[in-house]
């Protein structure tokens, strides 16, 4: 027997223990899941001197939700662990059955996807579950947003479907596919289908391969920029506004990034502009603050994503309050981390992301740049 390193309950102490003997006396089973990043949706009265509280808060599990082990939309990186001793938390049920013969908790109208009960992860608005594709015969995650949360906004609602219809459509390697998109009425929720990747995402991969050149560095940023301008470039114009390490996912056998989590992406059309406040602080442009941007937004959290894959370290890390990263972003403040960049192509090409608005270049325009002169076309362009 060992203990577990994966669990992490910031107010009630548990002791968890893997089992090394399967024919142990039966113990309480559980699976390992990890809970994505939440969306942090700020509050306008952020802009007129309002203020948040300021205790702690961990940014791998958001407001001390708990983690659990295996990497959120992956599929199979499960172990039997025992519940040794614990305060006030209720016991489960040993469950000794085959997990392969579990019945499925809900089915797509089709009769196509099936969901299973064990929550992947979850953010502001959506819960993730593990799914299964039955034609396929592949898993899957089930993305499933509570319509109840705007309730009191039907047009939002129906807004929030048109558009995740439409990301249902694209068709693009560095994209997560989505499969299918439909409204549960009965249940007064969005689902929609999406592909899972079999590295899990780019945070905890790049925290799990800590020697990483410059030159893996840089083929997995452009696969991420190429993903961008085909969302900017698209027809009508697609911002993601919530690009951050924890919903770019890997096929780490084939050095594969592809961006996810693009169920509350903005679909602004011709103007390239949109105005609802939604993102994740550290990765949030000053511009998304003030609700009112284009897609360059993007471009700026591209170049956080791009210092947390450098220096391993969460943007604004030496704050702990959204309220002080607030602050810091909007008086122009670059966070701690920029000053441990020390390969100085790197540094000047965040740089250029993170720039004022108007003079932050496109994904575009990015692609060209020298920085990726070393990466060619051919090390990028990988099978979908």
């Amino acid at each position: 027997m060992f203990w577990c390193p994966c669990v992490f309950l910031p107010s009630c102490p548990v002791r968890i223990a893997f089992r090394s003997d399967p024919s142990a006396r039966s113990t309480t089973r559980f699976s390992c899941s990890s809970v994505l990043r939440s969306s942090v949706q700020l509050i306008p009265c952020l802009r007129r001197g309002g203020v948040l509280p300021a205790q702690g808060f961990d940014r791998d599990v958001s407001l001390s939700r708990v983690a659990l082990g295996s990497i959120p939309g992956l599929g199979s990186h499960r172990r039997p662990f025992e519940v040794v001793s614990s305060l006030n938390m209720p016991a489960a049920s040993a469950d000794t059955s085959d997990r392969d013969a579990e019945p499925f908790v809900e089915v797509d109208p089709t009769g196509r996807f099936g969901r299973y009960g064990d929550l992947l992860g979850h953010g502001a608005v959506k819960k993730v579950y593990r799914a299964f594709d039955q034609e396929e015969g592949i898993e899957v995650a089930w993305n499933q947003v509570r319509l109840a949360n705007f309730s009191d906004d039907p047009v939002l609602i129906n807004r929030l479907y048109s558009e995740v219809q439409l990301l249902s459509t694209l068709k693009n390697k560095y994209i997560i596919v989505c499969h299918s998109v439909w409204r549960n009425d009965e249940n007064n929720t969005l689902n929609f289908i999406t592909e899972v990747c079999n590295s899990g995402n780019l945070r905890n991969y790049r925290r799990k391969h800590r020697q990483v050149s410059i030159k893996a560095l840089k083929k997995w940023s452009k696969q991420i920029l190429e993903g961008l301008d085909y969302l900017h470039t698209h027809d009508p114009c697609i911002i993601h506004r919530d690009l951050n390490c924890s919903n770019i996912f890997m096929n780490g056998n084939i050095g594969q990034v592809k961006i996810g989590d693009l169920g509350l992406a903005a679909v602004v059309g011709k103007s390239h502009t949109a105005h609802s406040l939604i993102g994740t602080p550290e990765y949030m442009a000053p511009e998304l603050y003030e609700e009112d941007y284009t897609e360059t937004v993007d471009i700026y959290s591209f170049g956080m994503c791009l210092l947390e894959m450098v220096t391993m370290e969460i943007p604004y890390s030496e704050c702990d309050s959204i309220a002080k990263i607030y602050k810091k972003v909007t008086g122009g403040i670059w966070p701690r981390a920029m000053n441990e960049v020390t390969n100085p192509e790197a540094k000047a090409f965040i740089e250029k992301c993170i720039a004022q608005p108007r003079a932050r270049p496109s994904a575009s325009d990015l692609l060209k740049d020298p920085f990726f002169s070393d990466v060619s076309g051919d090390e990028t362009d990988l099978t979908g």
